[in-house]
């Protein structure tokens, strides 16, 4: 009778796992950034407690009794804001649309690219305030100069959605024109910016909504509008009026935001054709 042999099993080579040390460092790393930032702020951490009963007395203070009789100065210093936001969104939008459509890769040069979107960088590292407060050595205290600020402000985020837009595209429609012996020009106006116009003008609208809580921030320092008025209401410690300026604020923001949206909603998925509902 012979014995069989039992062949040994192969030993396999299997992969180390993945290291996870780089993650494991930038963790801790955060977190003590984060606990030394914690650590040297100077504040009143224990003064944190009483807020849930300051932030009830100065409610009662500003909504239990509203004053009403400045209603009208309240609103047409609404109307200032929103007339200052939508300057600045005209403007961020006309300078803003051109100059980040050469700032997409296939559309700019290399240099006149990476110039341009230093110069966003740049604009989006600097707030609306800071930008108004230098203004407002040239321009005065005037809406104009919120307006401005505002303008300025935002063409460094509207560029950077811009190129990122554009950049977004399928390239069919770039390499027809290019094919049919089109340059960079004629790409941008006959096959990128039909595309890219409805997300544009969505962006455009987008814009407008947060320039209208930006300029009640301007207004703090100087820049007219309804801001202005919080402002010295506040400093006087007249909180009726001040309640009542914030329900001017709140409601009017949510106006104009519902409308924003709802044209948003219609530019990006297009009317629909009459009966669609009814048939569903």
């Amino acid at each position: 009778m012979t014995a069989t042999l039992t062949p040994a099993p192969p030993v396999l080579d299997l992969p180390r796992p993945p290291s996870r040390r780089r993650e494991t460092i930038a963790a801790i790393v955060a977190g003590a950034v984060i606990l030394v930032s914690a650590a040297t702020l100077d504040a009143g951490w224990a003064r944190l407690l009483d807020l849930p009963r300051a932030s009830w007395e100065y409610a009662v203070l500003m909504f239990q009794n509203p004053d009403w009789s400045k209603l009208w100065r309240a609103l047409f210093e609404m109307w200032r804001s929103i007339s200052m936001a939508w300057l600045g969104a005209l403007l961020c939008v006309v300078l803003s649309v051109p100059l980040g459509m050469f700032a997409a890769h296939g559309v700019g040069p290399a240099w006149l690219r990476h110039g341009l979107r230093a110069v966003f960088a740049v604009i989006r590292a600097v707030p609306e305030v800071i930008i108004a407060l230098i203004l407002l050595t040239v321009t005065g205290l005037t809406p104009f100069t919120g307006a401005l600020a505002l303008g300025i402000a935002g063409i460094g985020t509207q560029g950077k959605w811009v190129y990122e837009t554009i950049e977004s595209l399928h390239d069919g429609a770039a390499e027809a024109v290019r094919a049919s012996g089109g340059g960079r020009i004629a790409v941008a106006r006959w096959a990128l910016w039909p595309a890219a116009l409805p997300s544009l003008m969505s962006f455009a609208l987008y814009r407008f909504e947060i320039n209208i809580r930006t300029s009640a921030v301007l207004g703090l320092v100087g820049a007219g509008g309804i801001g202005s008025m919080l402002s010295n209401y506040t400093n006087y410690r007249e909180w009726s009026t001040v309640g009542m300026l914030l329900i001017v604020v709140v409601i009017a923001t949510m106006l104009i935001d519902a409308a924003s949206g709802a044209l948003r909603r219609r530019i990006m998925e297009g009317a629909r054709a009459r009966g669609v509902d009814r048939i569903r």
